[in-house]
């Protein structure tokens, strides 16, 4: 039985109880909100077991509403560049820097190879897009469903946890994406739509969704059901295509449930700020709760090589107002393949995103960890600035390029004008008086 089909029957599993005893929460509380579809905890069996190769085991995670926002981090060797051991550099990086779960996007190199890798080596979970593996073997027009179901079921025994399925994408969608300025931007979905046109047929990821739940079922996959029509510019964000997509979605999570498969839906990439709320209250209704997985959204376009900052603007708020999960934004968004240093500030940009939304949904004990640095900033900790700090060892740099050893101030305003340490003063006089 799926974590999902347990929870239904009244079993608070051992992932369950993890993530509970993780959340502060209550096991019930968790138990509930997998039942209600409304968290999921992406864990194969095969993962879960360690049996994926170096036998590094899964630490399950929790994904929705009623826990802390989590973060993910892509990777991927490309035909270009990279290899297994860079990406597992940079799965260490991302983990090292707050990524909760991973997706590997790898399109080049021995990809079954890197995949087994990095799930051996991984304790967060791992997703992946199955389409991408078949298109190294195969013209996007000579694969078959029998390729597509083949392909998913290979990842699913290597101990894939989340699978992103393009299946919302039909071919009534397609007239819609002419009249689009950036077109289709999901790699996923161009190459769906490739596959419907030359065909003249419906989505085959959408004929074959029962049979690729029953595989998702039988290793507790989770769904992460891929919007391949969302918004890549401003100018196309909330149109016809991305909700078309969106109601066929809503559709789909009501069919993985049925099937007893966990599902959370995946939402817009560029979005302006003022349409965020709009968009998170849209799919909530629409897909029945289940966890939303933003990509951003990326609030303005005219950033690159900034846009982990302009994404993150969008992220904080699409937390705040719905999403349970969300995709980090490298410096290299639109540019390039991520380096281990871009991995590094995408995760750092959302880990800041994740937590500011937590502080402001008054997730319990969020705004705990912000107070205890406070208290130690009050009182001129510095060693107790570090050790709370997110990056202490960056602070601590930073710190030290214009002050060699700790003191009662810091270089901004030197020790007679630290308005910190004369508020302390301040502060003793006051209780004396």
């Amino acid at each position: 039985m799926t974590q999902y089909e347990q929870a239904k029957a009244g079993t608070v599993t051992a992932e369950m109880q993890r993530v509970a005893q993780k959340e502060h929460l209550a096991p019930e509380t968790i138990r509930q909100a997998v039942a209600d579809g409304h968290l999921v905890i992406p864990a194969n069996t095969i993962h879960l077991a360690g049996s994926a190769g170096a036998g590094v085991k899964l630490d399950p995670i929790g994904i929705g509403r009623c826990v802390t926002v989590k973060i993910n981090a892509n990777i991927g060797a490309s035909p270009v560049s990279s290899c297994k051991d860079e990406e597992l550099n940079k799965l260490r990086w991302a983990v090292k820097y707050g990524a909760d779960a991973v997706m590997d996007l790898s399109t080049g190199g021995d990809l079954d190879d890197i995949r087994t890798h990095l799930i051996a080596h991984a304790s967060v979970p791992i997703g992946t897009v199955p389409l991408y593996s078949m298109i190294v073997r195969k013209r996007i027009e000579e694969l078959t469903i029998a390729d597509m179901l083949a392909g998913i079921e290979a990842q699913a025994k290597q101990g894939v946890d989340f699978f992103t399925i393009h299946a919302g994408l039909l071919r009534e969608h397609l007239d819609f994406v002419a009249k689009r300025k950036m077109g289709i931007v999901s790699r996923g979905g161009s190459l769906l739509a490739k596959w419907m046109l030359h065909h003249n047929r419906q989505n085959p990821l959408y004929e074959a969704f029962d049979e690729i739940s029953a595989i998702c079922r039988q290793y507790d996959v989770t769904y992460s059901l891929g919007d391949g029509l969302r918004p890549g510019c401003l100018a196309d964000a909330s149109d016809a295509a991305q909700f078309a997509e969106l109601d066929t979605l809503g559709e789909l999570v009501r069919r993985s449930r049925k099937a007893g498969v966990q599902c959370m839906v995946e939402g817009p990439g560029h979005v302006p700020l003022d349409q965020i709320e709009m968009n998170m209250r849209r799919q909530q209704e629409t897909c029945d709760g289940a966890p939303f997985y933003v990509l951003g959204p990326i609030v303005t376009d005219v950033f690159p090589g900034y846009d982990h900052i302009t994404s993150a603007i969008g992220a904080t708020l699409a937390a705040f107002h719905g999403a349970s999960f969300l995709c980090y934004v490298t410096p290299a968004e639109h540019l390039t393949l991520p380096s281990a240093e871009d991995v590094k500030q995408g995760c750092i940009a959302y880990k800041i995103a994740a937590h500011a939304a937590d502080v402001a949904k008054k997730t319990p004990g969020a705004r705990d960890w912000d107070d205890r640095l406070s208290e130690a900033r009050a009182n001129l900790d510095w060693p107790g600035q570090f050790a709370l700090a997110f990056d202490g060892e960056t602070a601590k740099m930073v710190h030290r390029r214009d002050m060699k050893k700790d003191e009662d101030y810091c270089a901004m305003c030197g020790r007679d004008w630290c308005a910190v340490r004369l508020s302390r003063e301040v502060q003793q006089k006051l209780k004396n008086r």
